[in-house]
């Protein structure tokens, strides 16, 4: 497929986060700002050729997944995080539809329950990590926890750097051990949330999407953008960066995430295990 922009996902992906620890002093915050969540940078300009880039895109998507489930020596952690209604699920069926579910699965995030809440906030994660050959998506994340304690007060500073430390040792641990790890901050504007929220109240079918929190929630967008520019600029690192998602538009959000994700399974030279000689000479009658 040509490439029909000179857009770089480089140019939206963030791996500075200070060496060593981050403390409350060191502590870097990502200006989500910088990024306006209307923009189309990978888009060719038209919907319609946008949306059939997407298509062609997640049929190579499921061809690679193919051969990373054979060759078994990568794993592939895709983690989508974002506000309410940024599109996690839609990005899901978008990106991921041709894909076999034999190789794919999601982890969707909730509250934790009794039991996780009386182990580490990472012990429920590290149980739904991708296995050899397996591509898992997470619908929210560990990131869950180094947000909504912060937003609500709580945990302390200290113990936010501390959570932020931890993660970052937990997914060099999951690079260091064969995950490759795309995150992904789908980032939409109050307004474009405004209208998502609504088309949601106005459809009875899409009511159980919808909760009265949701509202509460709302009301603290700019502690929710703080957070996440914190996060952001604390837990981007070389080994597992972020790469922020303009995604007001749900065709270029999937777009744009569709390519990163062919890119990087290209990158990873996947191959089909060579075969037993011996099968050469077997002939089935």
């Amino acid at each position: 497929m040509a490439k029909t922009t000179g857009a770089r996902l480089a140019d939206f992906q963030y791996a500075g986060a200070a060496p060593g620890a981050p403390s409350v002093k060191r502590a870097r915050r990502f200006d989500l700002a910088a990024i306006d969540p209307r923009a189309k940078p990978f888009s060719s300009g038209d919907k319609a050729t946008d949306q059939a880039a997407v298509d062609a895109l997640a049929g190579d998507i499921d061809r690679l997944q193919d051969v990373l489930f054979a060759d078994r020596r990568f794993k592939v952690l895709v983690v989508l995080q974002g506000t309410d209604t940024s599109g996690k699920d839609g990005t899901i069926r978008g990106v991921f539809a041709k894909t076999s579910a034999l190789g794919v699965r999601t982890a969707a995030w909730k509250a934790p329950t009794e039991e996780e809440r009386a182990h580490d906030f990472l012990w429920r994660i590290h149980q739904k990590v991708p296995g050899a050959g397996e591509i898992v998506i997470f619908n929210r994340s560990h990131y869950e926890d180094i947000l909504v304690p912060v937003i609500k007060g709580w945990i302390t500073r200290e113990e936010t750097a501390q959570r932020f430390a931890h993660i970052n040792a937990f997914e060099k641990l999951l690079a260091e051990t064969g995950t490759v790890i795309l995150k992904f901050m789908l980032h939409i504007s109050k307004d474009e949330q405004r209208q998502r929220l609504q088309a949601r109240l106005d459809d009875p079918t899409k009511h159980w999407k919808f909760a009265v929190g949701d509202l509460e929630e709302r009301t603290r967008w700019d502690a929710y953008q703080a957070a996440y520019g914190e996060a952001v600029g604390a837990t981007g690192t070389p080994w597992a960066p972020w790469t922020i998602v303009p995604a007001d538009s749900k065709t270029h959000r999937n777009l744009m995430i569709a390519t990163a994700v062919k890119q990087s399974l290209q990158a990873l030279k996947l191959r089909y295990p060579p075969g037993d000689p011996a099968l050469a000479t077997i002939k089935v009658i």
